[in-house]
């Protein structure tokens, strides 16, 4: 074993959606990073769908790029389509979602990590973890080489004892082509971690060229959705997906063959995605569903590649082949890539901190699907915040936390540290209680300053945002006090604004000589606060108690088994899991109100330890 002549601050290992944001970070505030993966060709691979965002995935993108991470720069360059999902609907649950073609969206992260200073990225394959006295300092790779450094960031998403099903067909690897990474996960076991499996899936790709378009409804991109907050990047050329759907013949074709699925034969006995299933789970869930739909997106403008998306499944080649050829536009498809099932392991619930360092191991972050979660952005913020907290430890100051009441990324931490994961976690708008106070449109206003007192925005983008800020607030000022002639009366403008079908462009063409022009971001911000003041101040009301309750925090060392009244089961959770503010602790599985009063008289006793 040779020791590498270099110490780092910061080693991350792993270079998927999660690994990218968490090198970035640490290396731009200042701390020497090293990212080690397994194939420097598949820095930042899109191993599913080639898309960024959508329902709440596209809010934690924006806040990603709000706090100065990479993702939504990125997805903006090399997107060929993109779409605002939900726009008929309230502004809460808007979502950017891009297609991106994937190969330039890889090379597009690997430029950037490349051209990132105090970053180094090297190929290698990571086996052991190496600790001392409960503290992490260091890696070993197959390759015999040591690499030394005061904080790890564990990002190795499904690659972990990977098992790849197709069939009664099972295979070791860490995504198809790959090889699993088997001794982290003994590595992990040997230092105390307990671990258990999930299971995910991925559709066929299929040849452009096989696909009869003419038979299937188009679906074209959106004008101006972008998901950064900055410089507008030129788009690439913009392409179109479509729709088709299974009918009965295909789904009689799933039952007839459920036997051959190792998810109903008994093969895999780890439980997938409830919100995007397989086509067998939908078909048997779904029975009373005559079809199920199916959205056909390309991977690329250089290449033929279709992803199948809604029709992920693990059945053998041959009945794919069948039940795609029952699909209307899809009779004489030809399958590039054949779907596959996966399982993997990941750290099961209630040994990471909020931020995402272990609490058995010091120095040791876990970040990405091994969290249990699935899809890029989930990873992606995950790594961000990880990076941040390895970066801001070796620097010897304070831990950066996301509350749930601030950002999509502070419920997703706060869930994955206190809920029981029996299935691999997704991000929905339903899962934050003041989702109005958490759009996308406005993720920058809630995080942008964040990401300038961590040193991941700059000067001139902060300038920026305190123009917008300023602007916008003196704005709503002014239209608050003016008055104007409408339909004989003097009326207010705010109050006009207010009404439901009106827009801030309509009211520049009623009253051009009373409202200003500004960029489309701040006039829309205008016009939502007017809109909803009374919702957004009443959610402010109810965000600021819950920051009450997360501020008594409860220290580590705190003894449960002290606190009198507590009932059985939940000292048995609290013990478990061990939550950092009573906030965290009121949100455990089976703690109830009355645990939570118990809990906040016996803290409120000890002012020392808060």
């Amino acid at each position: 074993m040779w020791d590498y002549f270099k110490e780092y601050d910061v080693i991350v290992v792993g270079a998927g959606h999660a690994g990218c944001e968490a090198a970035h970070a640490s290396a731009k505030m200042g701390a020497k990073t090293l990212l080690l993966t397994t194939n420097l060709d598949t820095i930042g691979k899109m191993s599913c769908n080639p898309a960024i965002g959508g329902t709440a995935k596209g809010h934690m993108v924006r806040e990603i790029d709000a706090l100065g991470g990479i993702m939504g720069k990125v997805a903006d360059r090399t997107g060929i389509q993109f779409r605002m999902l939900n726009a008929s609907k309230g502004p809460a649950v808007w979502a950017p979602r891009a297609q991106s073609d994937k190969t330039a969206y890889q090379i597009e992260i690997k430029k950037v990590l490349e051209n990132t200073p105090n970053l180094d990225i090297k190929q290698a394959h990571v086996e052991t973890l190496l600790e001392s006295d409960g503290k992490i300092y260091g890696v070993t790779t197959k390759e015999q080489i040591a690499y030394k450094g005061k904080t790890i960031i564990l990002s190795a998403g499904t690659f972990m004892r990977g098992l790849l099903h197709m069939g009664c067909i099972n295979f070791s690897g860490g995504r198809a082509g790959e090889k699993p990474s088997n001794s982290l996960s003994r590595s992990l076991e040997n230092l105390g971690f307990k671990l258990d499996r999930l299971k995910t899936g991925t559709p066929p790709r299929l040849h452009s060229d096989s696909i009869d378009y003419s038979k299937l409804e188009e679906q074209k991109g959106d004008e101006n959705v972008f998901f950064s907050y900055d410089k507008k990047e030129p788009k690439l050329p913009q392409v179109s997906c479509h729709i088709t759907y299974t009918n009965l013949q295909t789904q009689q074709i799933i039952l007839d063959n459920l036997t051959k699925s190792p998810m109903y034969s008994g093969i895999i006995k780890s439980l997938g995605p409830r919100y995007c299933p397989s086509i067998e789970d939908k078909v048997v869930r779904f029975a009373d569903k005559e079809r199920h739909q199916i959205f056909l997106e390309p991977e690329g403008l250089h290449t033929k590649e279709v992803y199948a998306n809604g029709i992920s499944t693990s059945l053998p080649l041959e009945i794919q082949m069948m039940m795609l050829r029952s699909i209307e536009g899809l009779e004489n498809a030809e399958i590039m890539r054949a779907a596959y099932a996966i399982e993997y392991d990941y750290l099961t619930s209630g040994q990471i901190t909020q931020t995402l360092e272990t609490k058995q191991i010091e120095n040791l972050y876990i970040a990405g699907q091994i969290n249990g979660t699935t899809g890029y952005e989930e990873a992606a913020a995950q790594g961000l915040i990880a990076g941040i907290n390895a970066a801001l430890k070796v620097q010897n100051k304070p831990s950066f936390i996301l509350l749930r009441s601030e950002s999509y990324i502070g419920v997703m931490i706060d869930e994955l540290i206190s809920k029981e994961l029996k299935e691999p976690y997704r991000m929905f708008t339903s899962r934050a209680e003041y989702r109005l106070l958490l759009r996308q449109d406005n993720a920058d206003l809630r995080l942008r300053e964040y990401g300038y007192m961590l040193g991941l925005i700059s000067d001139e983008q902060q300038k920026r945002l305190q123009y917008k800020k300023d602007t916008i607030k003196s704005e709503i000022a002014r239209l608050k006090k003016s008055f104007s002639n409408l339909d004989g009366k003097s009326q207010n403008v705010a109050k006009v604004l207010a009404r439901p079908e009106m827009t801030y462009i309509k009211l520049k063409e009623i009253f051009p000589e009373t409202i200003s022009s500004f960029e489309k971001q701040i006039e829309f911000q205008i016009e939502i606060n007017i809109k909803f003041e009374g919702y957004i101040q009443r959610q402010e009301v109810d965000a600021k108690k819950l920051k009450n309750f997360e501020k008594m925090s409860i220290p580590k060392d705190f003894n449960f088994e002290e606190v009198t009244g507590l009932r059985g089961e939940a000292r048995e959770t609290l013990i478990r899991f061990k939550p950092e503010s009573l906030g965290q602790a009121s949100r455990l599985s089976g703690i109830s109100p009355a645990d939570i009063s118990i809990l906040g008289i016996t803290l409120s006793k000890k002012p020392a330890l808060q």
